[in-house]
């Protein structure tokens, strides 16, 4: 079975948010569209403790951007996002997202982020996503969300490895470009470790 996996469509990643995706609410007409196609649509939402590890604010004399070790990985920081019940956190309002839609929340653990859809970063936990998948026999997964670049990313080359068929629709996708092209270049990476991109 073919599964549509929705990747962190928040305010916080959308214009106006703190961490804002350039255009990134445009995913939201893309994703309702084609959301009726799929027997199961699940949504990760980035789910923040206060004061998390990934937070320039949590680790003095950082700014967003720079790249420090926390817990053994190398960490970029971010401006505080997607904290807990905060608004930023909330799924975009014209997101078409029904009731029984699975939510599969990741970045919980303070220490450790969680770019990744299936894992934390340090792989040492899962987020209950693969387990899930599996409960409903999908083999096959379509992703879109935000950002192509990093969160997209990794879930696109854990649901490889996790052993799942992947195709990202590029339509429903858009890039942080900390770095101009980092979303193409994401695209040929997720490609070359045998996702389809249309």
């Amino acid at each position: 079975m073919k599964a549509f996996v929705v990747v962190d469509v928040q305010y916080d990643f959308c214009p106006g948010g703190s961490l804002a995706v350039t255009d990134g609410d445009q995913v939201v007409p893309f994703i309702n569209a084609i959301r009726t196609n799929y027997p199961l649509v699940v949504f990760t939402q980035d789910w923040h403790p206060a004061g998390h590890a990934s937070f320039a604010s949590s680790n003095p004399g950082t700014k967003a951007g720079d790249i420090i070790k926390v817990g053994g990985q190398d960490q970029i920081m971010w401006p505080d996002h997607c904290v807990q019940h905060s608004h930023g956190a909330e799924f975009h309002k014209e997101l078409d997202r029904r009731p029984d839609d699975p939510v599969v929340r990741k970045g919980e653990l303070s220490q450790i982020d969680s770019y990744s859809g299936f894992f934390d970063n340090d792989h040492q936990n899962e987020t209950g996503l693969r387990e899930l998948l599996q409960k409903y026999g999908v083999d096959d997964i379509d992703v879109v969300g935000l950002a192509t670049d990093y969160c997209v990313k990794f879930t696109v080359l854990d649901g490889l490895k996790s052993g799942f068929k992947v195709t990202v629709l590029r339509g429903g996708c858009r890039a942080v470009n900390l770095q101009p092209g980092d979303g193409e270049q994401a695209l040929a990476e997720m490609a070359a470790a045998g996702a389809a991109v249309r």
